[in-house]
């Protein structure tokens, strides 16, 4: 919380999506790298060093990196310990891997994201409740970003459920505010795509931050959004791209491109945020 606080602090909300699909990474790279693992990183490195000073995290989704067995798990703890921007925690490191099982299988879970990869903050979900949760919630240096309202087109089958007159992700959004959140390391997925599902969660929440997946590829509306995530101080948004900043090029300029794309999120996030442009 405090290294995304700090960013927060500069005037930074994008987070960049590492979802490093190995068959989209230029072909330049692949050719001159013999392993998935060296492709992976070099290319994360890259993307780092070109947006490491406007971004408030890096988002890594795990599945980009198991479905390589061994090296795609070498190459996402060599991101995560090798590439300074990020090894020496300048950068918070959110594990998008949407864990949640009972309480001990949870212990394993925790060990691999924080203690092993030495990730800052992992997503997970909730259906098995706060009991399951325990070993990620009191790990107070960690931050446990819980799904909320997902960003996906079907994601009200569940969702939208009510419970006592109220639809289920407002009764998970005010679970994690009330009685999960004792440790101050808390909070929520609620996607670009329903802003309006977004503001009540915002509402219910208070300043507590809010990752926000759907932007960019998945078609969220970015005014929308501050308008809607932003709490009471202009801040609390972790404005995630990943797909529209990683692979706005598949040539040699592919770097520079994801910068340039980051810098246009970033300069619209704060067009329309309530603090401004700093």
């Amino acid at each position: 919380m405090e290294l995304l606080k700090a960013r927060w602090a500069e005037g930074k909300f994008v987070c960049v999506g590492l979802d490093s699909e190995y068959s989209k990474i230029p072909g330049h790279i692949l050719k001159k790298n013999f392993s998935v693992a060296n492709g992976l990183v070099e290319f994360n490195r890259a993307i780092v060093e070109a947006t490491h000073d406007i971004v408030c995290a890096y988002k890594p989704n795990l599945a980009f990196y198991a479905n390589h067995g061994a090296e795609g798990i070498d190459a996402l703890w060599r991101t995560l310990h090798e590439i300074p921007a990020i090894g020496l925690g300048q950068v918070p490191v959110i594990l998008d891997a949407k864990f949640g099982d009972i309480g001990n299988t949870n212990n394993g879970y925790a060990e691999f994201a924080f203690d092993y990869l030495h990730a800052d903050a992992v997503t997970v979900h909730n259906y098995l409740g706060k009991e399951a949760m325990k070993p990620f919630i009191d790990r107070k240096d960690n931050g446990v970003i819980v799904l909320c309202r997902t960003s996906n087109p079907g994601a009200g089958e569940f969702q939208d459920l009510k419970h006592h007159g109220a639809k289920l992700y407002r009764v998970v959004a005010r679970h994690i505010a009330d009685e999960w959140n004792k440790n101050g390391n808390c909070a929520v997925v609620a996607g670009a795509t329903y802003p309006e599902e977004l503001a009540e969660i915002r509402q219910i929440v208070g300043n507590m931050p809010i990752l926000i997946p759907g932007i960019g590829a998945q078609g969220g509306e970015v005014e929308k959004t501050v308008v809607a995530g932003q709490d009471k101080n202009g801040q609390g948004i972790i404005v995630n791209s990943s797909r529209g900043i990683i692979f706005a090029s598949s040539g040699k300029d592919f770097a520079e491109a994801a910068r340039r794309e980051t810098q246009k999120l970033h300069d619209l996030i704060n067009q329309f945020r309530k603090g401004g442009v700093l």
